[in-house]
């Protein structure tokens, strides 16, 4: 037993989540509902992904302040901020194009016996006040990830200022050292998860594809084809930006192949977070930005919640046979730029985003019924897209970041 662990723990992780990937599917596709069986496993890596999210943003954060100059995190910070935009803005863009040029929806009809149940959106102020979280521990126990985010600001802020205080120095120095070996501990904690992980990816998949089944695909191909085409430009787009920051393209994937490919299979940008979070440490990104971008990307960087808004709304435009002129285009596309970040954090984001820009273009919020029936085969692309936009964007910032030292220091010399 002890050498067959041994050899398992030898194979490639990349081999092993495609062999989990490819049985998954098998065991779906023969079994239907009965894969639902095993699901329990990929439960049990849920649980497992989600225990790492307050330790690793937490004590992330609060290292990587104390590893920074108060200014150099203001300064990423909006660079981390004006990414996340411009993406967001360019998947809809894409999204709404290539839904044009090929018309999903056409022909279809609205379920008239669908009674659709969207949840309210949010005000902006409720927005912003939940950032500011008034119980530590509800902050916690809600994985209110933008409270949790606040919390490890100020304190790390905190720690750094004790530390810069000769009467508080040693308190400091103190705390630092232990949060910075916590992290450490939640990384080695990180690291037996990955072993366990293709098992369970196998699980969830297996669950997908039988719950799924091939009848959904075929009713809704046309939808589902374009959502992915455009998710394909879209990854082109992270290549070419990379390429333009001299990256290696090659290096940066092999790192971020696993969390883009459990984020698929998991449709969890959230509960995929400690697997970017060592993602980008292996990439030797510093963590006093990867600390920060990361855990914000995961709340309110939507690129692939953004194409799937896209094509939605062309999806229904065509089903009820109502032309999209441009000046309605260029108005989705802000509505829904704002909407990505507006429902950030909140239960059934999707629903109330794609909502809300129909609501503003006129379009029948009934179309969702039809639209949930994909939700899953939908959700897979567009939460792998969003989590390799926010990887790709910490990357080319850092690069960004690396330039400007090396600047900075040849002026001053």
């Amino acid at each position: 037993m002890q050498k067959l662990w041994k050899g398992y723990i030898e194979i490639p992780l990349i081999i092993k989540i495609t062999i989990a990937l490819i049985l998954g599917v098998l065991i779906g596709l023969i079994f239907g509902e009965q894969a639902s069986v095993i699901s329990p496993l990929g439960d049990l890596l849920i649980r497992l992904l989600k225990l790492l999210i307050i330790p690793l943003i937490l004590f992330t954060i609060i290292v990587g302040i104390n590893q920074s100059h108060v200014t150099n995190l203001a300064r990423m910070g909006g660079k981390v901020f004006v990414y996340y935009l411009i993406t967001s803005a360019f998947g809809i863009a894409i999204a709404l194009l290539i839904a044009h040029l090929f018309n999903p929806g056409s022909g279809l009809q609205i379920p008239v016996d669908e009674d659709v149940t969207v949840p309210d959106a949010p005000a902006l102020t409720d927005v912003i006040l939940n950032i500011v979280p008034d119980n530590i521990v509800t902050a916690f126990s809600e994985l209110n990830v933008l409270g949790i985010i606040f919390i490890a600001l100020i304190f790390g802020i905190a720690i750094a200022v004790l530390r810069g205080q000769e009467t508080t120095k040693d308190v400091g120095d103190l705390l630092y050292h232990v949060a910075s070996g916590i992290n450490e501990a939640s990384f080695k904690v990180m690291s037996w998860v990955l072993q366990y992980l293709p098992i369970g990816i196998l699980a969830i998949i297996a669950k997908t594809v039988g719950v799924q089944g091939l009848d959904t695909l075929t009713s809704l191909g046309s939808m589902i084809g374009v959502f992915y085409i455009a998710i394909v430009i879209q990854l082109l787009l992270y290549t070419v930006i990379l390429k333009l920051f001299k990256i290696n393209v090659r290096k940066f994937v092999s790192y971020a192949r696993t969390p883009i490919l459990t984020a698929f299979v998991t449709q969890s940008s959230s509960g995929t977070l400690p697997l970017t979070l060592d993602a980008a440490k292996k990439l030797n990104i510093k963590q006093s930005l990867y600390g920060f971008s990361l855990p914000l990307g995961a709340t309110i960087n939507m690129d692939g919640a953004a194409i799937r808004v896209g094509v939605s709304v062309v999806f229904a435009a065509n089903v009820i046979g109502m032309p999209l002129s441009f000046g309605s285009m260029v108005e989705i596309v802000i509505v829904g730029t704002l909407a990505t970040i507006g429902t950030a954090g909140v239960p059934g984001a999707g629903i109330i985003m794609i909502a809300t820009v129909f609501s503003q273009a006129g379009l029948p919020i009934e179309v969702v019924a039809l639209l949930t029936s994909i939700d899953a085969l939908v959700g897979m692309g567009a939460t792998a897209t969003n989590v390799a936009g926010d990887l790709v964007g910490t990357t080319v910032i850092h690069e960004s970041e690396e330039r400007h030292h090396k600047n900075t220091e040849s002026v001053s010399l």
